[in-house]
């Protein structure tokens, strides 16, 4: 009773707030000060960056982002991450938004806003039922193919803030057509100012992340601005922006606007969760505690709750950032609170000192963000190692590009799934042979057939037993029993990878412990070490077919028991 009050006890403590400031001490505020100014100072451009990227003033990037950074301060687990204005998810919400309303537009930003909500209480349920395991939902073929099509569609979209053109908008290859027709309209010192802060900033990486190149990048385009005069010479720049605070408010939108909105709500949501899960098991505590994913799942999803009910748009977890915090020092989420507040007074009262800021430097800081996020060297490793899931990648990229986004994001996840449903499927049954002189049952290779007993076969299955692949298991099984012929008087299934039985699966599997019988053989199961499996023979009825006594440790007690030759080898069991 003690033990169950002691248990209900710290799962209650472990949902507290401000779990990530848990053993903060005095001697930490040095390293969280200083990750915490650095990552202010990249921060800062990137969010006004993605901000446009999506459609918005770039000062909604500064409370996106501490509208994410509080909240998960408060409710996320992980003493490194930083939420806030993501470009991976930007394009996405921008994409499905500009189906339903003009970007920039009341509407546009009421959707935004209301989407941010959608998905934040998604992403924070799916971390308060513990449904971590969405996150695997995406392989990592169809993840690279997804940040390649993100990236194209960014530097696209970017191009005309690069070029100093108008914006374009429309599909991606139609914009791409608009911006070459319209090439020799290029403004010199926009691409020059772009450029320049582009090369900065990869410069600096190359350096250390821990320079806050794109900052630095911005500040020097911004005297360029000034110095030469360049905003008469056709430089566009963003020009004051207001300073205050966005009042808290439910956006209002029809109820024929929040259905349309839920089938992105969803993609996004799951999108979100990859991305948490991957940064938070990548910045894992460093005492050894495993990453919490579901709880870093309510960080993240109150981020998004907190933003959209200021108006702003749905957050995500930021791998480069929180990179950034872990390697410049940071003990906790202190860091990112002090982030935050140094955004926010940015935002609320220092509108006017970003007034001359050009947008070609901001185009120039995500260009690099999608350079950044293209996984080259896994793609390359992919092509090497799996040319069949290249394909994967090749296929979710162009369907990204050349339809709309969001129905890129819905094919890619489909393959993904139909790709470990395809493994599933290919499964065999496999006969198994025992190593000489040892106790050891293993598939017989050229070099190494094994031993087989008189009268045994020795069958193995190497995948859970379900619905995709029961057929193939019942066929395959029965056909080895049939090639042997009258030979087969005891049939082991060695069921250590059999990891769960569906009701399909446990149809078959009755159907092939028939099968063998009426064949004359008896039918054991050894070494089923899934407890859920173990489970589903009960629930099934299996076991009782079976009989408890055919159920094995390993298959060598199988075999010593029920062997041709042993007196319970004669035993057999009608079928009920």
């Amino acid at each position: 009773m003690d033990r169950a009050k002691t248990a209900i006890a710290m799962n209650l403590a472990s949902w507290l707030p401000l779990r990530a400031l848990s053993g903060w001490s005095v001697r930490d505020l040095n390293g969280d000060l200083a990750a915490g100014i650095t990552l202010a100072a990249i921060a800062i451009p990137e969010q006004m960056a993605t901000a446009r990227l999506g459609g918005f003033a770039p000062e909604m990037g500064f409370f996106a982002f501490v509208a994410g950074s509080v909240a998960f301060a408060l409710f996320g687990a992980n003493r490194h991450l930083s939420a806030g204005a993501d470009s991976t998810i930007t394009p996405l919400f921008a994409g499905g938004l500009a189906l339903i309303a003009t970007a920039g537009s009341p509407h546009y930003l009421a959707l935004a806003a209301m989407l941010a909500l959608m998905v934040g209480l998604l992403v924070a349920l799916s971390g308060v039922f513990r449904l971590g395991w969405i996150a695997d939902l995406l392989s990592v073929p169809v993840t690279t193919g997804f940040l390649a099509g993100i990236s194209v569609h960014i530097i696209v979209s970017q191009m005309p803030g690069l070029l100093g053109l108008p914006p374009e908008n429309g599909e991606t290859l139609r914009r791409v057509g608009e911006i070459a027709a319209n090439i020799h309209l290029a403004n010199s010192w926009s691409l020059a100012l772009g450029l320049g802060v582009f090369v900065i900033v990869l410069a600096a990486e190359r350096i250390s992340a821990r320079i806050p190149a794109a900052l630095i990048g911005m500040v020097l385009a911004t005297l360029a601005v000034v110095s030469l005069g360049l905003e008469d010479r056709g430089v566009e720049v963003l020009g004051a922006l207001p300073n205050g605070f966005p009042a808290p408010g439910l956006p209002l939108i029809s109820l024929e606007d929040a259905r349309a909105l839920v089938p992105l709500a969803l993609l996004i949501a799951i999108v979100v969760m990859v991305q948490t899960a991957a940064t938070s098991r990548s910045f894992a505590p460093e005492d050894g505690e495993t990453p919490d994913v579901n709880h870093d799942f309510v960080g993240v999803g109150a981020g998004s709750l907190v933003s959209g009910l200021f108006g702003a748009f749905a957050v995500n977890a930021s791998p480069p950032r929180t990179a950034i915090v872990a390697q410049t020092g940071g003990r906790s989420q202190l860091s990112g609170l002090i982030a935050a507040a140094i955004v926010l007074a940015l935002g609320a009262f220092g509108g006017r000192l970003l007034a001359d800021v050009p947008q070609a430097a901001l185009a120039g800081v995500l260009m690099y963000v999608a350079q950044r996020i293209l996984r080259w060297r896994v793609a390359a490793s992919v092509y090497r190692q799996a040319p069949v899931e290249f394909a994967l990648i090749l296929i979710t990229m162009i369907a990204i590009v050349v339809l709309p986004i969001e129905t890129g994001v819905a094919i890619g996840i489909g393959l993904s799934l139909l790709h470990g449903i395809w493994g599933s499927t290919r499964t065999e049954p496999i006969e198994l042979a025992q190593v000489p002189g040892t106790s050891v049952w293993w598939p017989p290779s050229g070099s190494n057939a094994g031993e087989r007993h008189p009268g045994v076969l020795v069958a193995a299955f190497q995948a859970p037993l379900s619905f995709v692949n029961a057929d193939r298991f019942k066929r395959g099984l029965s056909d080895m029993v049939d090639a042997r012929s009258e030979d087969v008087k005891l049939v082991v299934l060695e069921a250590s990878n059999i990891v769960e039985i569906d009701y399909t699966a446990a149809q078959a599997l009755i159907d092939t412990i028939r099968h063998c019988r009426d064949r004359g053989a008896v039918f054991a199961i050894a070494r089923m070490e899934s407890l859920r499996a173990q489970e589903a023979l009960t629930r099934f009825g299996i076991a009782e077919i079976v009989g408890t006594q055919r159920i094995f440790h390993s298959v060598d007690a199988a075999i010593k028991s029920l062997g041709p030759g042993n007196p319970q080898q004669q035993e057999q069991d009608g079928v009920p």
